[in-house]
Order: structure tokens, then sequence, then C-alpha cells
């Protein structure tokens, strides 16, 4: 693809977290599962001449590692150029420009964490990529045959691995205050058994909590209220069945937890924005192109 082409396709990351010119994974509405991580996009152009995309604010984390100089993130409070000595994690919600004319090789990852920032925890921050995490990028820039299409399941094990890699970082600064035991096994027992029918006051129980306490404890750690934790579980992976099937929607909403199709479909439109279908078609052509 010419240099041209891509400037085309490539519209950045706004209020979604996929560019057109990268390996889409999940959309936004869902939240991350117990790893506390949930991939968006991953991407690597190895000449990207042009990267101007101002009043970046959305709602999703970013990664940006240049193997050459060239490119830069403006903040207010400064400019932070990417470069090989760092990886650059831009947390949501932060208002940045991307400025970048120079040809250079480009990786980037589009993501959720669980987990919130401590208030003094300085932004961007500005990683010392380790021997591993070397590694970790290259193989991923290794994974792509083009823009956007290439090895799709490397690419998504390489790029969550890079993420539990730098999220571990201890320069990285993170709010204290972990789910209780009870909590966590709750949570846990959610993600395990989600297609089947899960009642607030059995939850509750496995957390050893009342019904009201259980949910301003899970809404205090994880966001949202149990129900709809549960749901966006149910549409994460109607999300992946989607993708890597060709099952009917009738049978992926047994197997998620919907009673229907048609509920499925409204429920998926809300968290996601777009229709099963659509999404299914895609996904079906970077699977089709890769092939």
């Amino acid at each position: 693809m010419s240099n041209s082409e891509l400037r085309k396709r490539n519209h950045g990351c706004y209020s979604n977290p996929f560019s057109g010119v990268g390996m889409e994974f999940f959309p936004l509405g869902l939240m991350p599962d117990q790893s506390g991580l949930l991939l968006h996009e991953s991407g690597h152009v190895e000449r990207n001449d042009w990267w101007n995309f101002p009043n970046t604010l959305s709602p999703f984390w970013r990664l940006y590692f240049n193997a050459r100089p060239g490119h830069k993130v403006v903040f207010p409070h400064g400019e932070f150029p990417l470069e090989p000595g760092h990886i650059v994690i831009i947390p949501d919600h932060q208002l940045f420009h991307s400025v970048g004319n120079e040809s250079v090789p480009h990786t980037w990852l589009n993501f959720q964490v669980a987990r919130r920032l401590a208030p003094r925890q300085s932004i961007p921050i500005l990683l010392a990529p380790t021997t591993t995490e070397r590694q970790v990028l290259r193989e991923l820039a290794n994974q792509f045959d083009g823009i956007g299409v290439g090895n799709r399941d490397r690419a998504l094990h390489l790029s969550l691995a890079l993420l539990h890699l730098l999220i571990s970082r201890r320069e990285i600064e993170w709010q204290t205050g972990l789910p209780s035991e009870g909590l966590q096994r709750a949570i846990a027992h959610m993600e395990r058994h989600f297609p089947n029918p899960l009642g607030l006051r059995g939850l509750a129980k496995m957390a050893g909590l009342c019904a009201r306490g259980f949910t301003k404890a899970f809404k205090r750690h994880q966001g949202v209220t149990p129900s709809h934790y549960l749901t966006q579980i149910r549409v994460r992976q109607t999300a992946e069945l989607l993708v890597r099937t060709t099952e009917s929607l009738e049978s992926i909403a047994e197997k998620t937890g919907f009673p229907n199709r048609y509920y499925l479909s409204r429920v998926f439109k809300r968290l996601t924005g777009d229709s099963p279908a659509h999404f299914r078609r895609q996904h079906a052509c970077h699977q089709e192109t890769r092939a």
C-alpha cells in the first residue's frame, strides 16, 4: 500500500478505537476480563510518513513505539518525542495531538485497563523498554504482512503479553484497594459461568455480602453494576464467536446466555454501536484478506 492510500484509510483514533489501518479485536462498550486488560487494536506500519491527528480525547488507552525518531505527542504541558529510547503510554480521556511527517516504523496498541492510575502519576507514561519488551515489540512488528493484515492470533497474544509486562512495571503508580477475596471469587464465577442465569443474591452470598453491599462494592471496584458487567462479558464473548466462527446468531445467543438472537442484537448494538452482522462482515473481510 502506498503512503497516499495509507493516509486515506488512517482516520486516527478518536471516539472509535479502530484507526482503519490496524488489526481490530474487541470494540468499545466492553470491559476488561479477569486479566484486567481488553485489547481493541494492534498495528504496525514500517514506513509511516504522516501521523497528524489534532485534539485527540478518547475513552481508551494507547501505546506508541517508534523504532526511529521523527514523531511526537504534544500535551498542554509539553512535547514528548516517539523514539527508540522509550515506550509511550497514554491513559484514557487525555487531550493531546499526534504530530509527525518523517517516514519511521510505527507500532501502536489501543486498549482498556481495569485499574485506575494514582493522581500523582505523570502523563504520558514514558517507559524505557527492557530487553524482553524490545523482543516482543520486534516479534509483534513481524506479524504484519501489510496494513492491518498478518498473523492475527499471534499479534493478539504478543500484544497482550506486552501490555501485561508494561502495566506491572514499578514506574506506574496505581490506585490502591483491590477487591476482597469474596468479590474476586464472585467476579471469577461470572467470567466462567456467564452463559448461565446468575442471580444477584447468589453472587452476593458467594462474596459474603448482602445484595445491597455486594452491588455497592462491585460498582466501586468494577465501575459498573453486576448485571451490566455480566452483559459486557456476554457481549465480549459474542464478539469473539462472531469473528472466529460461522455459527448462527441463534447458536451464539444460546452459548452466551442471551434468551434469543433478537435480544442479543439489541444489546450488542447498544453496547458497541455496531450490529452483530456488520461486526462479523468487517472482521470477515480482515480474515479473508489475511488468508
